[in-house]
């Protein structure tokens, strides 16, 4: 696991090979002049005791400054280097990550769950991020400074500084425990923030809810349990914090002590110079950083190759719904001078995945251009299915649904999508102005185009009456709408399309009959589109050329309303319901 670990943080690497080579190039001369200061400083302290010049001193000091802010300079470049290739990473992972889900088919947002999905989106491409940048740097500055300072510290005494480093191991320990407990705390302090941030999202949204059912202080409570508990996150990690850099900081100075205890029995003896100790004093305090910091690396290593492998499953994921290797064109319309389509379905069998059973069971019908087609049948029927197998949400055999005669596995999905405009019960509406949301469809589509499509979905009459006309806001989800207003928006956008196909799955449950039977005969009259509609309104569908009737995922009638009022079945059944609970209302 480690090797393929290791083969992914290479993979990511790769493009930017030439900078971060860069960048520990940069990395071997800081710890070059790093290795070079102590021993300049060493020779000027030295040169004290036997007699100097001024201007020697002045030459000297000159040079050892012009040589640190060199190491300074280097060494930020370094920085900027290295932590940019994992800038860039995170950037292009980002990117990467959010076009792969636009590929994904919706049930799969659905069945993961967006809070996973965002997650590893965010935080995970972020442990990446530091992976690549601050562990990376981190470890090759650790090596280089071991392997360069060490050497130096030997040959100017063994002993003295085995000694003074003898204690670093201590430190690495001590990181390695408190570095885990710091990670855990910080993990439960983020999902603490994330829980108060979503209770205080869903608030926001469901403000009216609250007020209606004057839950003020239910929610209240719920956020000041959320509120405590980020807050008791946040001090645990804080006292970690507290704790973990003054131990650090007792360590480095008990090897400093220790440093200068034996160092001065060593000058005594006249077998250590002043120069040579203030040398090593250096060196100490020069591995304290890198030795310190070698904990957190190797914590943010574990963190950032997990969080790797979870960005990869996620890249790995490949979608159910995909265009086809050699996509082929919609054949033209049946009908000259219409743009009407025709629809077949053949035999359709469809089963949503760990599903026990068909969802459709041998479906076969044909909408002729320029028909207005209802569906009907109870809850769970299979109508939704339908709908979102016609625009290819969900994944279709070969061979059973076709539009114009052609297969609609073989379109690409792109312009299976222009052909076959798709208005579901929950128009999801953006946070935008009611004009881009009529335009979402078609980006470039003029103001004419879009006030004519307002007028067919019968929305003309509610924009006048706001204040700002089409420039109105619409909040979060269109909540600042009715549902009538959010469906007949959603229904005016597929209406901007133009598509040959409209299908309306319960579309229009939130608008009055009058209003919705208004709207159908508007888009009927242009004899442009074959409309299929959904819905549980069978007065609506009995002012359709024909109906579907759908039990049990199979299609089980079909006919104009007159001929399966007649008939015992499922239709003449659902009526018959529908007929007494109007006349219980009028009663009531």
């Amino acid at each position: 696991m480690a090797a393929i670990r290791f083969g992914l943080i290479g993979r990511y690497l790769r493009p930017y090979r030439r900078t971060v080579l860069l960048g520990v190039a940069a990395l071997v001369v800081v710890n070059l002049l790093s290795v070079a200061l102590p021993l300049l400083v060493r020779g000027v302290i030295d040169d004290l005791q036997d007699g100097f010049t001024f201007s020697d001193v002045l030459r000297q000091a000159a040079l050892i400054i012009v040589l640190a802010t060199l190491m300074g300079g280097v060494r930020l470049w370094s920085r900027m280097l290295v932590f940019g290739v994992g800038r860039q990473v995170e950037a292009s992972l980002k990117q990467q990550i959010f076009e792969h889900m636009l590929r994904q088919e919706p049930g799969w947002v659905q069945t993961t769950g967006s809070g996973e999905v965002i997650s590893r989106a965010t935080s995970d491409v972020e442990n990446v991020r530091r992976l690549l940048g601050f562990a990376v740097l981190s470890l090759t500055n650790t090596v280089l400074a071991y392997a360069l300072t060490l050497p130096a510290m030997l040959a100017i005494d063994p002993l003295l500084s085995l000694a003074a480093v003898g204690l670093y191991p201590l430190m690495l320990v001590t990181v390695r425990l408190f570095g885990g407990r710091m990670m855990r705390q910080q993990r439960r302090q983020q999902e603490a923030l994330a829980q108060l941030s979503d209770l205080i999202q869903e608030d926001l949204s469901g403000i009216n809810a609250i007020k209606i059912y004057g839950q003020e202080a239910t929610e209240r409570l719920a956020f000041e349990s959320r509120n405590r508990r980020y807050r008791d996150d946040a001090l645990q990690l804080a006292r970690t914090r507290s704790t973990l850099f003054p131990l650090l900081e007792g360590i480095s100075s008990v090897s400093l002590l220790l440093l200068l205890a034996l160092g001065s029995g060593q000058l005594e003896t006249g077998r250590l110079s002043i120069g040579d100790l203030v040398a090593l004093i250096l060196y100490v305090e020069r591995l304290v950083f890198p030795t310190a910091l070698l904990g957190f690396t190797l914590n943010t290593f574990q963190t950032g190759q997990v969080s790797l492998e979870r960005v990869e499953e996620l890249l790995r994921r490949k979608p159910r719904v995909t265009s086809p290797p050699q996509p082929v064109e919609v054949a033209p319309p049946q009908v000259a001078g219409r743009r009407a389509a025709a629809v077949e379905a053949r035999n359709l069998c469809l089963r949503y995945p760990e599903a026990e059973r068909l969802a459709l069971d041998g479906v076969s019908f044909r909408l002729e251009p320029g028909e207005l087609v209802a569906v009907v049948g109870p809850v769970g029927c299979g109508k939704t299915t339908l709908a979102r197998a016609l625009g290819r949400m969900v994944e279709v055999p070969e061979g059973t649904l076709f539009l114009n005669g052609t297969d609609i596995t073989q379109v690409e999905l792109q312009q299976l999508r222009h052909q076959v405009a798709l208005v579901p019960q929950e128009g999801y509406l953006f946070t935008a102005t009611l004009a881009d949301n009529l335009r979402y469809g078609e980006p470039n589509a003029g103001q004419e185009q879009v006030e004519a499509a307002a007028i067919q979905a019968r929305l003309e009459g509610d924009i006048r009456g706001f204040p700002d006309g089409y420039s109105t806001l619409v909040g979060e989800r269109g909540i600042t709408l009715s549902g009538g207003q959010r469906q007949r928006t959603a229904l005016g956008r597929a209406l901007l399309v133009q598509a040959p196909l409209l299908v309306l799955d319960d579309a229009l449950a939130s608008v009055d009959n009058n209003t919705a039977a208004d709207i159908l005969q508007s888009v009927r009259s242009q004899q442009d589109r074959t409309i299929l509609m959904i819905s549980h309104q069978l007065s609506a569908a009995a002012a359709c050329d024909r109906i579907l009737v759908m039990d049990g995922g199979r299609l089980v009638q079909q006919g104009h309303h007159n001929e399966l009022v007649q008939q015992s079945g499922t239709y003449r059944r659902l009526w018959e319901r529908e007929q007494a609970e109007q006349q219980l209302s009028r009663a009531a």
